[in-house]
Formats: structure tokens, sequence, C-alpha cells
């Protein structure tokens, strides 16, 4: 397979990102440590978003035995998704997004083989190189990025999540959306998962299964092996133990449309999540949509410096040995309420609100 149409395989998947990602030599090193050759052509022949059965057939150049194999690897690997249609209830194929979701199939599993291990490194050299290009191209990156839509909502701790952006809707709190789904799926969390391979663990948790997958994703993910079935009262358990670890609850939307179905909710530390990492490193903005804001009461504040410590955006800081909140940089996640020790932090309910923090200007370009 020509190195011509690697790179035709590389952007179908890149279309596909929540945002504006590069078509570079390491996004194709990765494909090609993921797919075969035949795979990849198959790859190619899919021209719409979404496919079921019988249009794959008239499209692909397989017997019906062999297409079916086919089908089974790729959604085995994570390269394709495979949902039943909620309208008909066939099995619909999607081609998998790079980022988020191609990397996360990657390492969700948790292997610890010499594959993924290189993949592991890939996905850093991914990363570094995107640090690079936003450094480089800073002002028209910015400029692109604050269009491009959220990555994901925070969910506040033991607060309340909108399930739309723009529209007043009920709202539900972690309890509720954890109890409204009959299937869970437990998952390793890939983003420390990633860091553990590269020899640069968490410095918060050793907890490494603690990603959930919600409804239909959950039953795709157990399906394939990438996750376990889990009990509302263990995912509740495992819930409670992130927040008294200073996670922050991500919850991750069908097609990253806050409109569309729940599929996960991720706990996040800013020295592994990929949206904080990469954020810090220089890459991309934090851009986050909640619905809460952290505000400090300065008669119970202390300046005990704990949610200084704790705040995984780096939103506070002390004036006068008082507390004080960048609204600018609070994500709403409320970690700084649940570990305050003079309870002296409240979350005030703001209405949706987009977050969006420039990453730092390393270079002087």
């Amino acid at each position: 397979m020509s190195d011509k149409l690697w790179y035709k395989v590389a952007r179908n998947f890149i279309r596909s990102a929540a945002f504006p990602l590069p078509t570079n030599d390491t996004v194709i090193e990765i494909l090609k440590e993921i797919l075969t050759e035949e795979q990849a052509n198959f790859l190619l022949s899919l021209r719409k978003p979404s496919y079921n059965i019988d249009q794959l057939k008239k499209i692909a150049d397989l017997d019906e035995a062999s297409l079916n194999n086919m089908l089974k690897e790729l959604t085995h690997i994570g390269a394709l998704t495979a949902f039943p249609s909620r309208r008909t209830g066939i099995m619909v194929y999607r081609l998998a997004p790079f980022f988020p979701g191609l990397l996360e199939f990657t390492l969700m599993r948790g292997e610890t083989n010499e594959k993924t291990k290189k993949l592991a490194q890939l996905w850093q050299d991914f990363f570094n190189k995107i640090v690079d290009g936003t450094q480089e191209n800073y002002d028209s990156m910015m400029e692109n990025l604050k269009n491009a839509g959220t990555i994901d909502r925070i969910i506040p701790v033991g607060e309340e999540i909108d399930v739309k952006q723009e529209m007043v809707l009920p709202i539900e709190q972690i309890t509720k959306i954890i109890e409204e789904h009959d299937t869970i799926a437990l998952m390793t969390c890939y983003c420390r998962h990633r860091k553990d391979l590269i020899n640069d663990p968490c410095k918060v948790t050793s907890v490494r299964k603690n990603c959930f997958g919600l409804g239909r994703t959950a039953e795709f993910l157990i399906s394939q092996n990438f996750a376990e079935p889990i009990s509302k009262e263990e995912a509740l358990r495992i819930m409670k133990e992130c927040e008294d670890a200073g996670l922050v609850h991500k919850a991750f939307h069908n097609g990253l449309d806050p409109s569309k179905e729940l599929d996960g909710i991720c706990n996040c530390c800013k020295c592994c999540c990929g949206t904080f990492d990469i954020h810090y490193a220089g890459g991309f903005p934090l851009m986050s949509l909640t619905s809460y804001l952290a505000k400090v009461n300065e008669e119970d504040c202390t300046g005990c410096s704990t949610c200084v410590e704790k705040c995984n955006a780096e939103a506070i800081k002390l004036e006068d040995a008082i507390a004080v909140i960048n609204k600018e940089r609070c994500i709403g996640c409320g970690i700084c309420a649940h570990h305050c020790p003079e309870e002296a932090i409240n979350m005030e309910r703001t209405g949706p609100r987009n977050v969006f923090v420039p990453p730092p200007r390393i270079t002087s370009n």
C-alpha cells in the first residue's frame, strides 16, 4: 500500500475529529501499527458517515463471510464502532474519530505489550507535534479553536449536569445519571495508562480503572472487551473515590454533541488527562462546557491553600490570605468546594457557559 493511500486513510480518520488536527507522519505510523493494509483499503471505501450491513455488502469487494470477519476485526480494534439504530435496531457501523476516539480504543484495555508501548510513545509524539504546531501558529490556532466547540462538559462534584447546551431542560445529579443507565462499563483510564507506558505515571492516584461507558456505548465496549460490566453501586463507590482524590468528572456525549446521548464519564487529573495535559504543554486551550462557578465566602476562608493545590484548572490563587477565583478559568467542577476544610466555597449555578482558556505561550513567534 503506497504512502499516498495511507495518507488518504489518515485523512478519513482526521476529518471526523472534534477539532482541527494535522495529518502528519506520526498519524500514519499510528494507523500502520493498528491496521493491516487490507483493513486500510477497506476503510478507504467508506465515503459516508455510517453504513448498515446491506449497504456495506454493496460497496465491499468481499464475500459475506470475509466482510463479516473484516467488520469483526475492525470493531475489535476500535477502528469502527457498531451501534444498533434506535429507530430500526439494525447495526450501524461508523469510522471512529482519530482523537478523541482511536486514541482511547488503542489504550483502554490496559495492555502492556510491546505494541501498546510503541503506540503510547507514538501518541506522545503526536501530541508533541500538536504543541509545536500550536506554538508556531499560536494566534491563528487560537482563533480557529474558538470556533471548534467544546470537547467535554464538566459534572460538578455532587451536583448536576445539563443534558443539552442551549435549552432549559431537567438536570441530573451524578447519582441519577448512574441509576438511569441499565448498562455501565468500567475501563482502564487510557490517559493514565498512556503515561504509565512512557514512564511518567500519575501524581494524583494509583487507581487506573475509573472511566465509565454508559448505555449503548457501554454495551459496545463490553462486547469488544474494551471494558467490563459494573454494578451501579460499584460505579458510585468509584465516583466517590475519584472525588476524594481530587479528580474532575467529565461527561462525553455522542459525537461530542451535548444534545445527544451521554456516552460516558471520565475522571480527570491535571497531570494525565489528555485535555489538561496538552493544555499545560502548550498545545490546546482548555475548552469545557459547564454550568457552575465556584464562589468563596471570604469570612470563612482561612487561606489554607487546599483549593489552590486541588484546582486542576489553576483557577484559584491566594490574595491577602483569601482564596480568589479566576472566573475565566473556573470550569465549575466543584473539587475546591469538596475539599475545602472550612466549607468556605460554594458552587453557584450560572447556566451553560463555555470556558476557553488559551494554552501557555511557550515560544515568542
